[in-house]
């Protein structure tokens, strides 16, 4: 079974915390976070109470998801390089307060003017219905509003930076386009995605239609099936209750920090398979 999807997302840099795993079975006193640093041309070290815990963090890259002990975190982020003890950092926040239970994955992306900017996502890991999957698109790239077509079809339409949009659908493969809204000329795709029952996937298109460096991220997130045996983990992102998750009650600088504050996770390369 054939379908379409796409989606324009964006930028992206942050970090991840050392005593932290993979959450393989998180406790309810835990947070969940991925980090995806989708920012064209700037590689990062991210420093948490002073200590450096993500050298040469760089584009284009998602960490595995981390399962955290809820607590506070005070937070740095270097162009890479520089040294802490002179330079000044490019985002700092103290005291940034991890909540439990959060599930999240923080992007920093670029808005649609094209400055840097950090957003929260709350991931909807609610159970998918026998036979189907859940598409997630996210609209952080440096770009005006666009529709999400599946075979030539509008599926999401008139999505805007920093919005994005969901659907629960048949499992199978989509093959899918990204068009500036309202036109027919893709700007991103084609491209197949296999839709896994049980899964949540989530599409981010990120850099500048200006720079002509538009591209894509994926991020699974699996053990969504009906009557799910325990809390889903994401094989390549966070997990994350979609509603009254209390990440978004920190407000945008706090989450954002969340994302900076962990560290010593695996990275992994966040593209697109065509």
């Amino acid at each position: 079974m054939k379908r379409t999807l796409v989606l324009i997302s964006a930028v992206g840099l942050a970090a991840v915390p050392a005593a932290m795993t993979a959450p393989a079975s998180a406790a309810p006193s835990d947070a969940t976070v991925s980090v995806l640093h989708a920012v064209p041309g700037l590689t990062v070290d991210v420093y948490a109470n002073g200590e450096e815990l993500i050298p040469n963090f760089e584009p284009g890259t998602l960490t595995d998801p981390l399962t955290l002990p809820a607590g506070t975190y005070d937070l740095q982020v270097f162009a890479d390089g520089d040294d802490p003890d002179t330079a000044d950092p490019a985002i700092e926040a103290k005291g940034v307060k991890v909540p439990a239970g959060a599930n999240a994955t923080v992007v920093a992306h670029l808005d649609a003017d094209g400055n840097p900017v950090l957003t929260p996502y709350v991931n909807d890991v609610s159970p998918t219905d026998p036979g189907e999957a859940r598409l997630v698109v996210r609209h952080t790239a440096a770009a005006p509003p666009v529709d999400v077509r599946a075979d030539g079809n509008v599926l999401f339409a008139d999505l805007a930076n920093p919005d994005e949009a969901s659907a629960d659908v048949p499992a199978g493969t989509y093959t899918a386009d990204v068009t500036l809204a309202g036109k027919n000329q893709a700007v991103l795709g084609p491209a197949d995605l296999d839709l896994v029952e049980g899964t949540s996937t989530i599409v981010y298109a990120w850099g500048s239609a200006e720079d002509d460096n538009l591209d894509l991220a994926v991020q699974t997130i699996d053990g969504l099936h009906s009557a799910p045996a325990g809390v889903p983990g994401g094989e390549t992102g966070a997990a994350v209750a979609e509603e009254g998750a209390p990440l978004w009650a920190l407000g945008l600088g706090a989450a954002s920090l969340l994302a900076l504050g962990l560290a010593g996770t695996r990275l992994v390369p966040a593209r697109a398979r065509r």
